[in-house]
């Protein structure tokens, strides 16, 4: 066993001192800080912000102080069909509809979740896991799909944004406070010998109560609504008394269905070409299981590129906590040059990164471009983000191929834009990981 002694501190200090590369850097970092110390004015030159195929989309969105991005991704992606079919300027989908109902979905898949553990250790792994987040703001395609087939759509003025779903710590807060204290009286009733029956009689109850604090924080959703809108032309749209089921069918009419999300989890725990889920990950009870097809990462490519190809934004989930120059709106692997301002190596893969918790997908966002060099290989990609207008070059981001490389975990894409090799893919049995897995990470 060895200790730090004060000869060990000594030598350090001396050989830090001798090296006049470190005084350089001490007082970079210690007056500016590490980003902008270690930032790489390279990486804005080599990630310029054109792409030989770009797509057009309607005004940047904002999910504020809330981590709801792939929902905003997603319902980007919705209005970009919407815009184009009906020729309009601009338009964006409720964020908040699909949020009362995804905490409301949530709450309920959480309570179902202690109903079916109930003789499980409150200590052990499971029971610790599920409590510690009951129903966070983060998501996967798979739980959107589940809303939208169930729920449907409504246009952002027939339920604007409120304070609490621009801002959701307060909502959540309160909403996990309850739950946890709804698993503790169902534990408890439990041990006291109710009858499952009796349990869940409880449950609805506690449902209503869950129910209750939606409504008050987000408003009551609506159940019809009258659909307004102007097209470029001037052409008035009118639809009456319209239900968010149906505005989403006629208006929207997706085969949720036919898209699949492609991983790239690059660890030996998971061989490529199989399908993966995540027990306890979802949150429409009834809904399809959460799918993911792992592949290598040419595959994720490929789709991505066909699908825009054929004019069509993708939506994609990706660890950004990693190489984002914020202000100049450039997502490269080399923007930060760290080894040489610390003098040290930084080798993890990315397997080894997900194995050991250093990298996770964290946020989900949109690719509306890319550009493809003289053998028709993407060299940078243009990204649309949900962060207002003030992030980036007005909203958007320009993704390096390197970065897509090592930080991208996640695409959805149409199953008729994957190659006639990777499609059966699609419906294999799915391999169950355990809850705490990398790959179980929200965006």
């Amino acid at each position: 066993m060895n200790y730090i002694t004060q000869g060990m501190l000594d030598d350090f200090h001396k050989k830090f001192g001798k090296d006049t590369k470190n005084q350089v850097a001490m007082n970079a970092v210690v007056m500016s800080g590490i980003e902008k110390t270690a930032a790489d004015f390279q990486s804005i030159r080599k990630n310029r912000n054109v792409f030989s195929l770009n797509l057009k989309q309607g005004d940047i969105t904002d999910q504020k102080m809330s981590g709801r991005c792939w929902m905003f991704a997603a319902l980007n992606i919705m209005r970009f069909d919407l815009i184009k079919k009906y020729n309009l300027k601009n338009f964006e989908f409720s964020q908040s509809f699909p949020l009362f109902y995804d905490k409301l979905e949530k709450a309920n898949y959480f309570l179902e979740a202690m109903l079916e553990n109930l003789d499980e250790p409150l200590n052990g792994r499971l029971i610790s896991y599920l409590l510690v987040s009951p129903l966070n703001d983060g998501g996967q395609w798979d739980m959107f799909a589940n809303l939208i087939n169930k729920y449907g759509a409504v246009p952002k003025d027939v339920m604007p944004e409120s304070f609490s779903s621009s801002k959701t710590r307060g909502m959540n807060y309160y909403l996990t406070a309850k739950l946890r204290e709804f698993a503790c009286c169902l534990r408890t009733e439990h041990e006291k010998g109710a009858e499952l029956e009796s349990l869940y009689g409880m449950k609805e109850q506690m449902m209503y109560e869950i129910y209750q604090i939606l409504c008050i924080c987000l408003g009551t959703p609506p159940e019809t609504f009258d659909f307004e809108i102007e097209d470029k032309d001037g052409t008035f749209i009118c639809d009456r008394g319209i239900t968010p089921k149906e505005f989403y069918d006629k208006y929207v009419g997706w085969n949720l269905d036919e898209t699949i999300s492609l991983i790239h989890a690059p660890t030996k725990d998971k061989p490529f070409q199989k399908c993966y889920t995540v027990k306890y990950l979802g949150n429409v009870k009834e809904g399809k299981e959460i799918r993911y097809l792992n592949l290598e990462m040419e595959y994720l490519k490929s789709a991505a590129v066909h699908q825009l190809k054929a004019g069509k934004p993708v939506w994609f989930g990706a660890d950004v906590d990693h190489g984002m120059l914020f202000e100049e709106g450039v997502m490269d692997y080399e923007a930060y040059n760290a080894k040489v301002l610390f003098g040290t190596e930084f080798g993890l893969s990315k397997g080894q990164r997900l194995d050991y918790g250093e990298s996770m997908m964290n946020h989900a966002m949109v690719l509306t471009g890319v550009n493809l060099d003289e053998q028709g290989r993407p060299d940078r990609w243009k990204v649309e983000n949900s962060w207002g207008k003030e992030k980036g070059k007005e909203g958007y981001y320009v993704m390096s191929d390197g970065w897509f490389d090592e930080y991208v975990f996640q695409i959805v894409a149409e199953k008729q834009y994957l190659s006639e090799e990777i499609r059966p893919y699609c419906e294999l049995p799915l391999i169950q990981l355990e809850p705490w897995d990398p790959m179980g990470s929200l965006a």
